[in-house]
Protein backbone atom coordinates (compact mmCIF):
# COMPACT_ATOMS: atom_id res chain seq x y z
CA UNK A 1 0.00 0.00 0.00
CA UNK A 2 0.98 3.75 -0.57
CA UNK A 3 -0.52 6.01 1.73
CA UNK A 4 0.92 9.84 1.00
CA UNK A 5 -0.05 11.76 4.68
CA UNK A 6 0.31 15.67 4.67
CA UNK A 7 2.78 16.01 1.92
CA UNK A 8 3.82 19.43 0.65
CA UNK A 9 6.32 20.45 -1.85
CA UNK A 10 8.27 23.66 -3.25
CA UNK A 11 11.02 24.82 -5.42
CA UNK A 12 13.01 25.35 -2.32
CA UNK A 13 12.47 24.99 0.97
CA UNK A 14 12.54 28.22 2.11
CA UNK A 15 10.15 29.42 -0.73
CA UNK A 16 6.51 29.66 0.51
CA UNK A 17 5.21 29.05 -3.21
CA UNK A 18 4.38 25.07 -2.50
CA UNK A 19 4.10 23.00 -5.94
CA UNK A 20 2.37 20.27 -3.74
CA UNK A 21 0.16 21.54 -0.39
CA UNK A 22 -1.00 19.15 1.92
CA UNK A 23 -1.46 16.32 0.08
CA UNK A 24 -3.44 13.04 1.49
CA UNK A 25 -4.18 9.97 -0.66
CA UNK A 26 -3.83 6.10 -0.56
CA UNK A 27 -3.14 4.34 -3.75
CA UNK A 28 -5.98 2.11 -4.49
CA UNK A 29 -4.64 -1.23 -4.99
CA UNK A 30 -4.88 -3.39 -8.45
CA UNK A 31 -6.98 -0.75 -10.18
CA UNK A 32 -5.65 2.56 -12.57
CA UNK A 33 -5.30 5.61 -10.69
CA UNK A 34 -5.64 8.52 -12.92
CA UNK A 35 -3.95 11.81 -12.21
CA UNK A 36 -5.83 14.76 -14.23
CA UNK A 37 -5.63 18.48 -13.77
CA UNK A 38 -4.35 21.77 -15.49
CA UNK A 39 0.04 22.54 -16.46
CA UNK A 40 1.43 22.82 -13.27
CA UNK A 41 -1.58 21.51 -10.95
CA UNK A 42 1.54 19.31 -9.39
CA UNK A 43 0.49 15.90 -11.07
CA UNK A 44 4.29 15.04 -12.16
CA UNK A 45 5.84 16.72 -9.09
CA UNK A 46 3.42 14.00 -6.83
CA UNK A 47 4.83 11.28 -8.73
CA UNK A 48 8.37 12.09 -8.07
CA UNK A 49 7.88 12.86 -4.25
CA UNK A 50 5.89 9.73 -3.74
CA UNK A 51 8.81 7.90 -4.84
CA UNK A 52 11.34 9.92 -3.10
CA UNK A 53 12.64 10.70 -6.34
CA UNK A 54 11.94 14.14 -5.19
CA UNK A 55 12.16 14.50 -1.44
CA UNK A 56 8.78 16.43 0.44
CA UNK A 57 9.26 19.82 1.83
CA UNK A 58 7.14 18.20 4.93
CA UNK A 59 4.24 15.16 5.43
CA UNK A 60 4.98 11.54 4.77
CA UNK A 61 5.21 8.83 1.86
CA UNK A 62 4.34 5.20 3.03
CA UNK A 63 5.45 2.28 0.93
CA UNK A 64 3.69 -0.72 2.49
CA UNK A 65 3.77 0.97 5.83
CA UNK A 66 7.64 2.34 5.70
CA UNK A 67 8.44 5.69 5.02
CA UNK A 68 10.03 5.97 1.43
CA UNK A 69 13.12 8.27 3.40
CA UNK A 70 14.25 4.96 5.39
CA UNK A 71 14.28 3.04 2.34
CA UNK A 72 17.25 2.77 -0.24
CA UNK A 73 16.85 3.76 -3.75
CA UNK A 74 17.75 0.17 -4.86
CA UNK A 75 14.79 -1.40 -2.96
CA UNK A 76 12.06 1.37 -3.70
CA UNK A 77 12.60 0.15 -7.41
CA UNK A 78 12.25 -3.13 -6.59
CA UNK A 79 8.44 -2.26 -5.53
CA UNK A 80 7.76 0.93 -7.72
CA UNK A 81 8.68 1.34 -11.64
CA UNK A 82 8.64 4.50 -12.41
CA UNK A 83 8.39 5.92 -16.34
CA UNK A 84 8.73 9.90 -16.86
CA UNK A 85 7.47 11.76 -19.71
CA UNK A 86 10.98 12.35 -21.49
CA UNK A 87 12.98 9.32 -21.58
CA UNK A 88 16.62 10.92 -22.27
CA UNK A 89 19.41 8.19 -23.51
CA UNK A 90 23.25 9.49 -24.12
CA UNK A 91 23.81 6.27 -25.66
CA UNK A 92 22.58 3.82 -28.70
CA UNK A 93 20.62 0.99 -27.64
CA UNK A 94 18.33 -2.08 -28.85
CA UNK A 95 15.03 -2.72 -27.90
CA UNK A 96 16.68 -5.58 -25.95
CA UNK A 97 19.14 -3.54 -23.98
CA UNK A 98 16.63 -1.15 -23.32
CA UNK A 99 14.81 -4.05 -21.52
CA UNK A 100 17.35 -5.64 -19.58
CA UNK A 101 18.25 -2.05 -18.06
CA UNK A 102 14.66 -2.83 -15.75
CA UNK A 103 16.47 -5.91 -14.10
CA UNK A 104 19.22 -3.38 -13.01
CA UNK A 105 18.04 -2.96 -9.44
CA UNK A 106 17.71 -6.91 -8.88
CA UNK A 107 20.91 -7.77 -10.47
CA UNK A 108 23.37 -4.80 -10.46
CA UNK A 109 23.58 -5.06 -14.22
CA UNK A 110 24.56 -8.48 -13.76
CA UNK A 111 21.51 -10.51 -15.81
CA UNK A 112 21.20 -14.61 -14.28
CA UNK A 113 19.01 -17.28 -15.83
CA UNK A 114 16.21 -15.62 -13.54
CA UNK A 115 16.70 -12.81 -15.10
CA UNK A 116 16.69 -13.44 -18.70
CA UNK A 117 13.66 -14.70 -17.92
CA UNK A 118 11.66 -11.96 -16.61
CA UNK A 119 13.62 -10.09 -19.60
CA UNK A 120 12.36 -12.67 -22.37
CA UNK A 121 8.55 -12.78 -20.58
CA UNK A 122 8.76 -8.40 -21.11
CA UNK A 123 9.63 -8.46 -24.54
CA UNK A 124 7.09 -11.19 -25.55
CA UNK A 125 4.17 -9.81 -23.31
CA UNK A 126 4.79 -6.54 -25.12
CA UNK A 127 4.39 -8.63 -28.71
CA UNK A 128 8.40 -7.11 -29.56
CA UNK A 129 10.21 -10.61 -30.64
CA UNK A 130 10.83 -8.96 -33.82
CA UNK A 131 12.28 -5.55 -33.08
CA UNK A 132 14.51 -7.51 -29.73
CA UNK A 133 17.85 -6.31 -32.37
CA UNK A 134 16.65 -2.89 -33.05
CA UNK A 135 18.16 0.36 -32.03
CA UNK A 136 15.20 3.03 -30.61
CA UNK A 137 15.97 5.19 -32.93
CA UNK A 138 14.79 2.53 -36.07
CA UNK A 139 11.20 2.14 -34.45
CA UNK A 140 8.29 4.32 -34.43
CA UNK A 141 6.92 6.28 -31.20
CA UNK A 142 4.26 3.53 -30.61
CA UNK A 143 6.87 0.73 -30.51
CA UNK A 144 9.33 2.58 -28.36
CA UNK A 145 6.98 3.81 -26.17
CA UNK A 146 5.88 -0.25 -26.50
CA UNK A 147 9.51 -0.96 -24.85
CA UNK A 148 9.61 1.05 -22.49
CA UNK A 149 6.63 -0.68 -20.66
CA UNK A 150 8.61 -3.64 -21.42
CA UNK A 151 11.41 -2.72 -19.45
CA UNK A 152 9.39 -1.69 -16.33
CA UNK A 153 7.24 -4.75 -16.91
CA UNK A 154 10.71 -6.47 -16.32
CA UNK A 155 11.58 -4.60 -13.60
CA UNK A 156 8.53 -6.85 -11.76
CA UNK A 157 7.29 -4.04 -9.35
CA UNK A 158 3.65 -4.36 -7.85
CA UNK A 159 3.47 -0.81 -8.38
CA UNK A 160 3.77 1.51 -11.63
CA UNK A 161 3.72 4.85 -12.20
CA UNK A 162 3.81 6.41 -15.54
CA UNK A 163 3.77 10.00 -16.46
CA UNK A 164 2.18 10.71 -19.44
CA UNK A 165 2.08 7.61 -21.51
CA UNK A 166 0.49 9.17 -24.04
CA UNK A 167 2.69 11.74 -24.86
CA UNK A 168 3.43 12.34 -28.98
CA UNK A 169 1.39 9.22 -29.54
CA UNK A 170 -1.55 9.06 -32.38
CA UNK A 171 -5.08 8.22 -31.82
CA UNK A 172 -4.39 4.41 -32.73
CA UNK A 173 -1.12 4.37 -30.14
CA UNK A 174 -2.89 6.13 -27.52
CA UNK A 175 -5.45 3.57 -27.33
CA UNK A 176 -3.34 0.56 -27.93
CA UNK A 177 -1.16 1.90 -24.69
CA UNK A 178 -4.10 2.71 -22.44
CA UNK A 179 -5.52 -0.83 -23.44
CA UNK A 180 -2.07 -2.35 -22.13
CA UNK A 181 -1.95 -0.01 -19.40
CA UNK A 182 -5.30 -1.74 -18.43
CA UNK A 183 -4.29 -5.49 -18.63
CA UNK A 184 -1.31 -4.72 -16.37
CA UNK A 185 -3.35 -4.67 -13.73
CA UNK A 186 -5.97 -6.91 -15.32
CA UNK A 187 -3.66 -9.97 -16.11
CA UNK A 188 -0.51 -9.16 -13.78
CA UNK A 189 -2.51 -7.96 -10.89
CA UNK A 190 -0.04 -4.47 -10.80
CA UNK A 191 -1.11 -1.22 -8.93
CA UNK A 192 -0.74 1.80 -11.31
CA UNK A 193 -1.15 5.15 -11.39
CA UNK A 194 -0.55 7.13 -14.43
CA UNK A 195 -0.80 11.14 -15.30
CA UNK A 196 -3.13 11.54 -18.45
CA UNK A 197 -3.86 14.69 -20.10
CA UNK A 198 -6.63 13.25 -21.95
CA UNK A 199 -9.53 13.33 -19.81
CA UNK A 200 -11.44 10.91 -21.83
CA UNK A 201 -8.99 7.91 -21.71
CA UNK A 202 -9.15 8.57 -17.84
CA UNK A 203 -12.75 8.76 -17.95
CA UNK A 204 -13.03 5.28 -20.08
CA UNK A 205 -9.83 3.40 -18.26
CA UNK A 206 -9.42 4.60 -14.42
CA UNK A 207 -11.10 3.01 -11.54
CA UNK A 208 -10.15 5.91 -9.64
CA UNK A 209 -9.44 9.77 -10.87
CA UNK A 210 -7.39 12.51 -8.67
CA UNK A 211 -8.70 15.96 -10.08
CA UNK A 212 -5.56 18.69 -9.24
CA UNK A 213 -5.36 21.93 -8.71
CA UNK A 214 -2.78 24.33 -7.53
CA UNK A 215 -0.88 22.08 -5.95
CA UNK A 216 -3.99 20.52 -3.98
CA UNK A 217 -6.24 17.55 -4.61
CA UNK A 218 -9.20 19.16 -5.30
CA UNK A 219 -11.44 15.74 -5.89
CA UNK A 220 -11.09 12.31 -6.06
CA UNK A 221 -13.50 9.14 -6.92
CA UNK A 222 -14.78 7.35 -9.57
CA UNK A 223 -15.04 8.13 -12.93
CA UNK A 224 -19.14 9.31 -12.45
CA UNK A 225 -18.09 11.27 -9.17
CA UNK A 226 -15.05 13.04 -10.42
CA UNK A 227 -15.95 13.88 -14.32
CA UNK A 228 -18.39 16.36 -14.09
CA UNK A 229 -19.01 19.94 -15.11
CA UNK A 230 -18.70 20.78 -11.26
CA UNK A 231 -15.62 19.39 -10.71
CA UNK A 232 -13.89 19.92 -14.16
CA UNK A 233 -14.92 23.77 -14.45
CA UNK A 234 -12.83 24.83 -11.78
CA UNK A 235 -10.13 22.36 -12.47
CA UNK A 236 -9.74 23.01 -15.87
CA UNK A 237 -11.23 26.85 -15.81
CA UNK A 238 -12.95 25.96 -18.81
CA UNK A 239 -16.98 24.93 -19.46
CA UNK A 240 -17.52 21.13 -20.07
CA UNK A 241 -20.15 19.33 -21.51
CA UNK A 242 -20.57 15.97 -20.29
CA UNK A 243 -22.45 13.06 -21.44
CA UNK A 244 -22.29 9.31 -21.23
CA UNK A 245 -21.23 5.92 -23.49
CA UNK A 246 -22.03 2.21 -22.13
CA UNK A 247 -22.11 4.03 -18.14
CA UNK A 248 -18.63 5.70 -18.33
CA UNK A 249 -18.45 9.85 -18.48
CA UNK A 250 -17.30 11.29 -21.80
CA UNK A 251 -16.62 15.08 -21.98
CA UNK A 252 -16.98 17.24 -24.99
CA UNK A 253 -14.61 19.96 -25.01
CA UNK A 254 -16.57 22.30 -27.54
CA UNK A 255 -18.12 25.54 -26.61
CA UNK A 256 -21.57 25.89 -27.05
CA UNK A 257 -21.69 29.66 -27.93
CA UNK A 258 -19.91 29.35 -31.14
CA UNK A 259 -21.72 29.84 -34.29
CA UNK A 260 -22.88 26.35 -35.83
CA UNK A 261 -20.61 26.28 -38.81
CA UNK A 262 -21.90 23.06 -41.42
CA UNK A 263 -20.18 22.42 -44.97
CA UNK A 264 -22.40 22.29 -47.78
CA UNK A 265 -19.74 21.42 -50.89
CA UNK A 266 -17.12 24.05 -51.08
CA UNK A 267 -18.95 26.52 -49.19
CA UNK A 268 -19.30 26.78 -45.05
CA UNK A 269 -22.02 28.63 -43.49
CA UNK A 270 -22.04 29.74 -40.11
CA UNK A 271 -25.59 29.73 -38.25
CA UNK A 272 -26.41 31.92 -35.68
CA UNK A 273 -28.70 29.35 -33.92
CA UNK A 274 -26.68 25.84 -33.48
CA UNK A 275 -29.81 23.20 -33.83
CA UNK A 276 -31.64 25.31 -36.94
CA UNK A 277 -30.71 23.24 -40.26
CA UNK A 278 -29.51 20.70 -38.15
CA UNK A 279 -28.85 16.98 -39.60
CA UNK A 280 -30.84 15.80 -36.09
CA UNK A 281 -34.28 15.62 -36.61
CA UNK A 282 -36.60 17.88 -34.31
CA UNK A 283 -38.14 14.98 -32.28
CA UNK A 284 -34.54 14.43 -30.90
CA UNK A 285 -33.24 18.17 -30.10
CA UNK A 286 -34.60 18.44 -26.84
CA UNK A 287 -33.09 14.94 -26.14
CA UNK A 288 -29.88 15.90 -27.75
CA UNK A 289 -29.90 18.77 -25.85
CA UNK A 290 -30.84 17.12 -22.69
CA UNK A 291 -27.97 14.15 -23.09
CA UNK A 292 -25.37 16.68 -23.30
CA UNK A 293 -26.33 19.34 -20.89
Amino acid sequence: MIEVKNISQSYSRQSDNETLSDINITVRENTITALVGANGAGKSTLLSVMTNLLPAKSGQVMLDGVDVRKIKTSEIAKKVAFLKQTHHLSIRITIKDLVEYGRFPHCGGRLKDADKEKVAEAITYMNLEDLVDKYLDEISGGQRQRAFIAMILAQDTPYIFLDEPLNNLDIKYSVEMMKIVGKLVSDLGKTVVVVLHDINFAAAYAGHIIAMKDGKVYKEGAPLDVITPEVLDPVFDHNFHITKHDGRPICLYYDHSMKHIHNHGDHVHMHEHPHEDSDVPHAHQKEVRSEIN
